[in-house]
């Protein structure tokens, strides 16, 4: 089955799109990965995305017209990916949309919003659709997030030792694949949520995000700050945890800055990359893990990635390309094996990950133009993933 998988972070700056092959094979899942696409989104769209972030308000008119013009821009994607990786020919999309709203009340996830609607990808594309992945996760008394741990688990499962699998995103997450025990999978805090939101304060919109990390590397780290930072209350909480930029956000990190001033901006980025730092390390400790393998936007900052490697000294780093999964388009390949395992009936996730009662099929389904066919339901779930790179 050839699938689509669409996604965009909550950094917001984009659609994520990549194709891939992907078939059961025993107790295998067999991913034959067929290209991706970045897409920025159209403009004036990340700017109105970003407005009704938390803590802004909005109003239900907004929230309406983004439905539609990220569904429009979603169907955009989806479109020039099987054009452009599938040869004209695709079976499935699965489409994440774009988180606005994740709501957690004292650590218990009660909802999540993903924008995006997906009836303009069905019509563009003639294709079913599997969407809103995270909310039946949160009904089965989930995080609803985070998910990638379902391919993390399948791509780290035979690797020996404690392997986890870590993604630099808005928001960082990490899954460790213990041999002996079931695996885990949480949020650990912020990743570029924070220097992303510090980066266009400090240069007064003119700059998204610190390239290269050339700012964090300039800078000094500010220990009281960063003291401060480390204080809040989330870092404690067991897993499984979830969090976001209803959190992690501007005001958040001003309120922060008040109670202990930073002149320099190099110094608060380089404070809040160390934060970064700091916080994935603990969670690693904490889970004894011995092999770690990075992907996301943060795997591209050289300054997170050295600071990452000197708070953890004796634990290897990994990309997830060198196992065969392509690190910029590992996310949105764990969503097209989510829509692939939901139409033949099986979980999505892994309870000990997300905090679930039990694994279920994830997302809703939105027929194409064809009628709609499944194929039938599979015997077992995979355990393993193979990525076939030739």
């Amino acid at each position: 089955m050839r699938v689509i998988g669409l996604m965009s972070g909550t950094s917001y700056d984009g659609i994520e799109a990549a194709a891939a092959g992907l078939t059961l094979a025993g107790d295998a899942l067999v991913m034959r990965p067929m290209g991706a696409l970045s897409l920025p989104y159209p403009d004036g769209l990340r700017e109105r995305i970003a407005a009704v972030l938390p803590p802004a308000a909005t109003t239900t008119e907004e929230v309406c017209r983004l439905d539609a013009e990220i569904g429009h821009a979603f169907a955009g994607a989806a479109g020039r990916a099987i054009a452009e990786l599938c040869g004209g020919a695709a079976d499935l999309v699965v489409s994440h949309g774009q988180t606005v709203y994740h709501w957690v009340d004292g650590g218990v996830v009660r909802g999540t919003l993903q924008l995006g609607q997906p009836a303009w990808i069905a019509e563009a594309t003639g294709l079913p659709v599997v969407s809103d992945l995270r909310s039946r996760d949160v009904a089965a008394g989930g995080q609803g997030a985070p998910l990638v741990s379902m391919l993390d688990t399948l791509l780290l499962r035979a690797r020996e030792g404690v392997p986890a699998a870590l993604n630099l995103g808005g928001i960082a997450n990490v899954t460790v694949v213990p041999s002996e025990r079931d695996p885990v999978a949480f949020d650990t805090g912020p990743a570029n949520a924070l220097l992303d939101a510090a980066v266009r304060h400090f240069s007064g919109g003119a700059r998204d995000y610190d390239e290269d990390g050339r700012g964090a590397a300039a800078g000094q780290v500010n220990r009281g700050l960063l003291a401060a930072l480390l204080d809040d209350p989330y870092y404690r909480r067991p897993a499984p945890k979830s969090t976001g930029k209803e959190h992690f956000h501007l005001p958040y990190l001003l309120e922060a800055l008040a109670g202990h001033p930073v002149p320099s901006p190099d110094d608060v980025l380089a404070t809040l990359t160390r934060l970064t730092a700091v916080t994935v390390a603990d969670a690693c400790r904490a889970h004894g893990v011995t092999e770690l393998v990075v992907s996301g936007g943060g795997a591209r900052n050289p300054a997170m990635m050295r600071m990452i490697g000197e708070e953890l000294p004796s634990v290897p780093l990994l990309a997830s390309d060198d196992l065969g999964v392509p690190s910029a388009a590992k996310e949105a390949l764990a969503f097209a094996v989510l829509g692939f395992l939901t139409v033949h009936g099986l979980p999505g996730q892994v309870p000990s990950c997300t905090g679930a009662r039990r694994g279920t099929p994830l997302g809703s389904l939105t027929p194409g133009r064809a009628p709609l066919r499944l194929p039938a339901p599979a015997d077992a779930a995979p355990r393993t993933l193979r990525v076939i790179t030739e």
